[in-house]
C-alpha cells in the first residue's frame, strides 16, 4: 500500500509540473501557475504528516523545513519552485523506499525461499507432503535442483550441494553417505535420499529465517547520528533564512534558503547504507541482528575469540598412531576402530575416520562393553581389545598406575566395529610387554604436542597409543591477519582449556594475549575488561560462551555447529562453519558505516554551501530546488554503493584457481597416512633389518607414486596460477624451494635403498637414513601446513 501511494504521489507531482510547463508554453501562464500552486498545496499535507510522525517517534525530522519551504513558495508566489519541491519530496521518498527495499532484498530472500514441501517415502514411493509434516527419522527424497527441506543425514549416494544461499560459497560441496547436511541448501547433483534428523521448525534454515526477521537498519547508531544532525540542521536553516530576510529585506531569499535545505532525504542515506550493509553480509552467510550491531562491528578494535570450535576445528583428529614394539601402526589403528566403529563419542569418531582414510575396515568386534571412565572393550579374533585409558594391569609396577595424565577427560570412546583381517590371528606371543620407558616416552610426547592419548591393549598387553589433537582451523591465521588489516588492534584468546594447550595454539596464531582456564563467569569478566578499553567483538560457539557474547559490544556466534544459547545471545551469527566469514562481515560493516557517514556529511555540506549562495541572492528558489534534487539523488545513490562488493581485505579467487586449490587440498588429506609412514619407518630402523627394509620400500613407493607426483603437479599447475592471482612472482618461491628439498631427500632415500640390498639397511646407513626420514617428515609436515594456511584457505574465496 505504501509503495502504491508513493507511486501515485510521484506521478501526480510530476504530471502537475509538466502540465504547468505546457500551459506556460501555450501562453496561459496564469493557468500554469495555478496548476503548480495546486501541486504545492497538495504536497503540504503529506509533508506535514511526516513531521507529525517524526515528532510522535520523538525525532525532530527535517521534513519541517519542507513544510516551511512549500508554504513560503506559495506566499512569495514562486509556484514553479513549489512544484519542484513537491516533485523533490515525492522523488526522495520513492528513492528511499527503493533503496531500503533493494538493500533488504537478500535478507527478504532468505525467508521467502524457505522450503515448503518435502518428498517423503510412503510405502517405498516418495510423495510430496507439507514440510511441517516431516518428523525425525523420516526418509526423504531430494530431487535434483530442489532445496533440502530439513536437517538430515545423506542416506543414499554422495550428495552434491549448492550452499551459496546459506554460506555464500559459490562452489558445490560433496557430502558422502552418512554426512550431515543442513536445510536450505540446494541439490546441485543427482537425486539422493535423506534421513531427517529434525523437523522443519528445528532445522537450520528455520533458525536463519528467524534471525533474518530480527534485522532492522533503523536502530543503527549512525542512523541516530543522522537524527542528531537534523536537531541542529533545522535551527541552523531557520537562522540562515531569517538573517537573509532581515539583512536583505527580500523574503524570496529566505524562501530560497529553505528550498535548498529541503527535504533533506540525504539524511535517509544513512539507513539506506546500513540496510545495504545488512544485505551484503547476508550474501556472505552472515546474519547481523540489526543495524546497530553492524555499525558496532564496524567500530570494533578488540577481538576476543573462544578457542575450541572457533579457532580450532572443535573435533579432535588423529595426530599419530604409535605402535608398541611388535605391532604395526595400521594394525593398532584397525583394532581401535574395530571397537569404536559405531560409537558417537567424539574421540571414537576421529579414530574411525582415520582408519577409514587408510582403508582399514575388517571384521566386526564382538561383545563390546562400555566401562564408564576408562573406555570400551570388545573381542576381535578371539582377543580382548581395550580402548581408552591405560589399564593399571597393563602398566609395569614402576609406572604410575593411576592412569594417564594426558588422557584426563577421555571417557568411553565406545562401541562395536571392524578391524584389519590381519588382526584375526591367534593372540601374539612375540609382542613383548611394553616397558615403562616406552609408555613414559609416549606420555611425554603427548604433553609436548598438547595431545590426547587413547591406549589400545590386546589381552592385557599394550599394543600402542593413538594421539589426538584438536587442529587449528586452516583459515584461522589468514582470517586474523585480515582482521588486523581491517582495523583490529588487539586479539585475545579466551578459553576454559589448560594454559599449556591454549599457549600452543596462541603461538601458532600470534594472538596478543591468552586468558586460559576460565569458567563461564571468568569469561564474562575477561570480556568486560576488554570492552572497557575498546569496542570489543567476542566470538564463540558453546553454551558456556553465551554470557560472554552478551557482555561484548558485539557477540558473534558460530551458528553452523554452535549452541542455540550462543546463537540467541549473539548479535551476529555465522551460518557457515567458517571463521573467515567474520572478516568478510567486518569488511562490509566498516565500508557501510564509512559510506553512511560520508553520504550524510557530504550531503549536509553541499546543502549548507547552496544555502549560502541562496542567502546572498545568487540562487533563486526554482534553481535551488533543482540543485537540491540533484544533491539528494546523488547522495542516496552513493549510499547504495554499500550493496556492491568492496575491495576489503579479501583476496578474490577466480573459479579455475579455486578448483585447483580445492583439488590439491583434498589430495593433502589422502597423503597424510604417507607422512605417518615416514615416522614409522624411522622408528623401525632400531628393529630387524628386513622389517625396516619392508617399511622403507613402502615409503619409497609412497614418495614415488603419490607424494612426488603431487608436488610436481603443484609446481607445474597450481603455483603459476597463484603467481598470477597474487601478482607477485616471488609469492611461491619458498614453496618451490621446499619442493626441491623434498625431492633431494627422496632421491637420497632411493640411493640408500639401492645400497641396502635384500638383507636390509646396513648399520652404517641407519643414522643417515633416520635423519633422512625424519627430515622428510618435518619438511613435508611444515610444507603441507604452510600450503594449507597460505593457499588452500583461499579455496572458499572463489567467485
Amino acid at each position: 500500500m505504501k509503495k502504491l501511494w508513493l507511486t501515485v504521489f510521484l506521478s501526480g507531482t510530476v504530471a502537475a509540473l509538466a502540465a504547468g510547463g505546457v500551459l506556460h508554453l501555450a501562453g496561459l501562464p496564469g493557468w500554469g501557475d495555478a496548476v503548480w500552486a495546486a501541486a504545492t498545496a497538495a504536497a503540504v499535507l503529506p509533508a506535514l504528516w511526516w513531521v507529525i510522525s517524526a515528532l510522535r517517534a520523538r525525532r525532530l525530522g527535517v521534513d519541517a523545513i519542507a513544510v516551511l519551504a512549500l508554504v513560503g513558495t506559495l506566499v512569495v508566489q514562486e509556484y514553479l519552485a513549489g512544484a519542484l519541491i513537491a516533485v523533490m519530496l515525492s522523488t526522495g521518498r520513492v528513492l528511499e523506499e527503493y533503496a531500503l527495499a533493494r538493500a533488504g532484498r537478500d535478507l527478504t530472500a532468505l525467508y521467502e525461499r524457505a522450503p515448503r514441501w518435502a518428498h517423503r517415502y510412503e510405502d517405498g514411493v516418495p510423495k510430496r507432503v507439507d514440510v511441517a509434516a516431516v518428523r525425525r527419522g523420516d526418509l526423504l527424497a531430494v530431487p535434483a535442483g530442489e532445496m533440502v527441506p530439513v536437517d538430515g543425514v545423506v542416506a543414499g549416494h554422495t550428495a552434491v550441494l549448492d550452499e551459496s544461499a546459506l554460506t555464500g560459497e559459490s562452489m558445490p560441496v560433496e557430502y558422502p553417505e552418512g554426512e550431515s547436511v543442513r536445510s536450505g541448501v540446494v541439490n546441485a547433483g543427482s537425486a539422493f535420499d535423506l534421513r531427517a534428523t529434525g523437523t522443519a521448525e528445528e532445522s537450520t534454515y528455520a533458525g536463519v529465517v528467524r534471525l533474518a526477521r530480527e534485522t532492522e537498519a533503523g536502530s543503527a547508531p549512525v542512523v541516530r547520528l543522522a537524527d542528531r544532525f537534523a536537531a541542529w540542521f533545522l535551527p541552523a536553516t531557520l537562522v540562515i533564512a531569517g538573517l537573509a530576510w532581515a539583512l536583505s529585506g527580500d523574503l524570496v531569499r529566505a524562501v530560497a534558503v529553505l528550498v535548498v535545505a529541503t527535504p533533506c532525504p540525504l539524511l535517509l542515506a544513512a539507513p539506506a547504507a546500513i540496510a545495504s550493509g545488512l544485505s551484503r553480509t547476508a550474501r556472505h552467510g552472515v546474519v547481523v541482528k540489526g543495524g546497530g550491531a553492524l555499525e558496532s562491528l564496524g567500530r570494533a578494535r578488540t577481538l576476543v575469540l573462544d578457542k575450541t570450535g572457533t579457532l580450532t576445528e572443535g573435533r579432535p583428529q588423529v595426530l599419530d598412531v604409535v605402535p608398541a614394539p611388535g605391532y604395526a601402526a595400521d594394525e593398532v589403528l584397525s583394532l581401535a576402530a574395530a571397537v569404536d566403529r559405531v560409537s558417537s563419542h567424539v574421540l571414537a569418531t576421529a579414530i574411525v575416520h582415520a582408519a577409514e582414510a587408510r582403508g582399514l575396515d575388517g571384521v566386526t568386534a564382538a561383545g563390546v562393553r562400555e566401562r564408564p571412565g576408562s573406555g570400551t572393550e570388545g573381542t576381535v579374533g578371539g582377543r580382548l581389545v581395550r580402548v581408552g585409558k591405560l589399564p593399571a594391569s597393563a602398566v609395569p609396577a614402576d609406572t604410575d598406575a593411576t592412569g594417564d595424565p594426558a588422557a584426563t577427560g577421555i571417557a568411553d570412546p565406545a562401541a562395536t566395529g571392524t578391524a584389519d583381517p590381519a588382526a584375526t590371528d591367534a593372540p601374539r606371543t612375540d609382542a613383548p610387554r611394553t616397558d615403562s620407558g616406552w609408555v613414559a616416552a609416549q606420555r611425554a610426547r603427548a604433553a609436548l604436542d598438547s595431545a590426547i592419548t587413547v591406549w589400545i591393549t590386546v589381552d592385557g598387553v599394550v599394543a600402542g597409543v593413538v594421539l589426538l589433537r584438536d587442529a587449528v582451523r586452516a583459515d584461522a591465521s589468514r582470517t586474523l591477519r585480515r582482521l588486523r588489516t581491517a582495523g583490529i588492534d588487539r586479539v585475545v584468546m579466551l578459553t576454559g582449556d589448560r594454559a599449556e594447550v591454549a599457549q600452543g595454539v596462541a603461538a601458532v596464531l600470534g594472538v596478543d594475549d591468552v586468558l586460559a582456564e576460565r569458567s563461564p563467569a571468568g569469561k564474562v569478566e575477561g570480556v568486560r575488561e576488554e570492552a572497557e578499553r575498546a569496542p570489543t567483538v567476542m566470538v564463540g560457539d558453546g553454551v558456556n560462551d553465551a554470557p560472554a557474547l552478551a557482555a561484548a559490544q558485539v557477540g558473534v556466534a558460530m551458528g553452523a555447529r554452535g549452541s542455540a544459547a550462543s546463537t540467541q545471545a549473539a548479535d551476529v551469527v555465522l551460518t557457515t562453519d567458517r571463521l573467515d566469514r567474520l572478516a568478510d562481515a567486518m569488511d562490509v560493516a566498516r565500508r557501510a558505516r564509512r559510506i553512511a557517514v560520508e553520504s550524510a556529511g557530504v550531503g549536509i555540506g553541499l546543502s549548507l554551501l547552496a544555502m549560502a549562495f541562496a542567502a546572498f541572492g545568487f540562487l533563486p528558489p526554482a534553481a535551488g530546488a533543482l540543485l537540491q534534487e540533484a544533491i539528494d539523488v546523488a547522495v542516496i545513490l552513493n549510499a547504495l554503493r554499500a550493496l556492491a562488493p568492496g575491495r576489503g581485505t579479501r583476496l578474490r579467487v577466480d573459479r579455475p584457481t579455486g578448483e585447483l586449490l580445492q583439488r590439491f587440498d583434498q589430495e593433502h588429506a589422502t597423503l597424510r597416512p604417507a607422512l605417518e609412514l615416514l615416522r614409522e619407518a624411522a622408528d623401525a630402523l632400531d628393529g630387524p633389518p628386513r622389517t625396516a627394509l619392508t617399511l622403507l620400500r613402502r615409503v619409497h613407493d609412497a614418495l614415488d607414486t603419490e607424494i612426488m607426483p603431487h608436488e610436481q603437479e603443484e609446481e607445474q599447475r597450481l603455483y603459476p596460477a597463484l603467481t598470477r592471482l597474487l601478482g607477485d612472482p616471488e609469492a611461491t618461491v619458498t614453496m618451490s624451494r621446499a619442493h626441491a628439498e623434498i625431492g633431494r631427500l627422496a632421491d637420497r632415500l632411493a640411493r640408500h635403498l639401492e645400497l641396502a640390498g635384500e638383507d636390509g639397511p646396513r648399520p652404517e646407513q641407519r643414522d643417515d637414513l633416520r635423519a633422512c626420514l625424519y627430515g622428510l617428515h618435518a619438511v613435508l609436515t611444515l610444507h603441507f601446513a604452510q600450503e594449507e594456511e597460505a593457499y588452500f584457505s583461499l579455496a572458499g574465496h572463489a567467485d
